[in-house]
C-alpha cells in the first residue's frame, strides 16, 4: 500500500480494489491511493481536477448507481453528465468530494488489510457503499452518506472509522 508520489503534478492516482479500479487522474502513470497520499499531494490532485469519468468508475467499484453516488457526495447530476460527455475534469469542489470519498475507502481498506483476520477477498469500496447506507448509532442514527457531501462530514466519518478500529466505537 505504498504510494509515495513525487511532488510534480500527479499524472494519475489509482485506487485499486481486488476486482475494480477507479482512477483519480489519467491512467497513464498511476502513483498511489488517495488515502496514502500526503495532504499536499491530495491538494494538488484536487486543484488539477479529477476526470469526470471518475464518478462512473467509483460508482462501478462501489456497486452503486451513478445517481446514488452523486447524491451522496453532493454532485449535480447534469453538471457531471455534461463533463463526462465532454471528457472534462471536475471543478476543485467536485474533485475534493471524490478525493475525500476515495480517502475514506482507502482508510477502510488499510484498516482491514492491517488486521490479523483480513479476508483475502475483502472489497473496501463495496463494504463502504453498504456501510454508508445504514444508520449508525455513533452518528445519532444518521446514515454515513448524509455526511459525505461536506469536508467536515467526511472528517467525522474518518474519525469514526478510527474509533471503530481502536474498539472505541459504541
Amino acid at each position: 500500500m505504498s504510494a509515495h508520489a513525487s511532488f510534480a503534478p500527479p499524472a494519475a492516482h489509482v485506487v485499486r480494489e481486488r476486482s475494480a479500479a477507479y482512477f483519480l487522474g489519467p491512467a497513464a502513470s498511476a502513483q498511489g491511493q488517495a488515502f496514502a497520499l500526503s495532504a499536499l499531494e491530495r491538494v494538488q490532485l484536487v486543484k488539477q481536477g479529477v476526470p469526470a469519468r471518475t464518478v462512473q468508475e467509483m460508482s462501478a467499484a462501489m456497486g452503486l448507481p451513478r445517481d446514488q453516488l452523486m447524491r451522496a457526495v453532493g454532485l449535480a447530476r447534469s453538471t457531471v453528465e455534461r463533463k463526462i460527455a465532454a471528457r472534462a475534469r471536475l471543478s476543485e469542489g467536485e474533485s475534493e468530494k471524490l478525493v475525500g470519498l476515495s480517502r475514506l475507502i482507502g482508510q477502510v481498506d488499510a484498516m482491514v488489510r492491517t488486521s490479523d483476520s483480513a479476508p483475502a477477498d475483502f472489497d473496501a469500496a463495496r463494504w463502504f457503499a453498504a456501510w454508508m447506507a445504514q444508520p449508525v448509532a455513533a452518528l445519532g442514527g444518521l446514515c454515513p452518506q448524509a455526511l459525505l457531501d461536506t469536508a467536515d462530514g467526511r472528517e467525522a466519518l474518518g474519525t469514526l472509522l478510527l474509533q471503530m478500529q481502536a474498539g472505541a466505537y459504541a
